[in-house]
């Protein structure tokens, strides 16, 4: 073997290993941001759980027995429909932002490079 083939090998290997860092880098620096955003979105939910239960729970009562006597069922027939046009919208949302791709970033970086490596051949 010629002492520039295996320059050119090594050279071709360390690139490889280099390109691989930078992808591993990127792959951990969105792990991190996914586990930040998953602990900021639990903790909302649970707070926002919490609350809307409390407010559902003292505020629908109030309401309807403030309410004439001949029109607390129409209140209370509103005020769940109210609640369930709110849950539909929330599951709505949810759906919504589930259908992003987790580390969609690092995947099209890496099928770039594969793009890149295919073109060479």
């Amino acid at each position: 073997m010629s002492l520039g083939l295996v320059k050119s090998a090594q050279d071709l290997l360390a690139s490889a290993l280099g390109l691989a860092r930078t992808r591993l880098d990127l792959l951990s620096t969105e792990l991190q941001e996914l586990l930040a955003r998953l602990v900021v979105l639990m903790i909302a939910s649970v707070a926002a759980i919490l609350l809307g239960a409390l407010a559902f729970g003292l505020g629908a009562p109030a309401l309807v027995m403030a309410a004439a006597p001949e029109h607390r069922v129409w209140v209370a027939a509103g005020l769940a429909l109210l609640f369930l046009a709110a849950a539909a919208y929330l599951a709505w949302q949810v759906r919504r932002d589930t259908k992003e791709r987790p580390l969609a970033a690092s995947i099209a970086e890496l099928e770039r490079d594969l793009a890149a490596l295919r073109s060479r051949e």
